[in-house]
């Protein structure tokens, strides 16, 4: 687990200056990931007290655009935050609650990650959102 002084080794690899807002903005999201946008913000103020809506909008997109973080937005969700970059992995969704989990790439025999026609484009990332109901979910729905 992460530590403050990792969070600003983090900033400053990236030469983004250290600020309270940012490193609680990562141990946020490192905390809780797929943590929407309100969440990381009541996160952040119950840790370091007052700040803004904007500033953490701000700082999210700054983590983000520097690599540290990745935004998500699955089809019919609000934007969601990670701390997990520099691989490709996927998502599984459900449809009922809106949980989210990480899903490694997949393995073996993948033609639906092969574009029939990449029109010129050079490819460098699929993504992938796998949906269905969570344990939770499909237990109740059973029930």
């Amino acid at each position: 687990m992460p530590t403050t002084s990792d969070f600003e080794r983090m900033l400053r690899g990236v030469a983004l200056r250290v600020t309270r807002p940012r490193v609680a903005v990562l141990a946020a999201v490192n905390d809780h990931p797929h943590a929407d946008t309100d969440s990381i913000i009541g996160i952040v103020r119950k840790g370091i007290g007052g700040v803004s809506h904007q500033a953490v909008y701000d700082v999210l997109r700054a983590l983000t655009a520097a690599g540290l973080l990745r935004r998500i937005e699955p089809p019919g969700s609000v934007a969601r935050y990670e701390a997990r970059v520099g691989d490709n992995h996927h998502h599984v969704v459900c449809r009922s609650c809106g949980a989210v989990a990480d899903v490694d790439c997949a393995v073996g025999a993948t033609p639906c990650l092969t574009a029939s026609d990449a029109h010129g484009f050079v490819i460098d990332e699929a993504e992938v959102i796998y949906w269905g109901l969570c344990p939770g979910c499909s237990t109740a729905t059973s029930s």
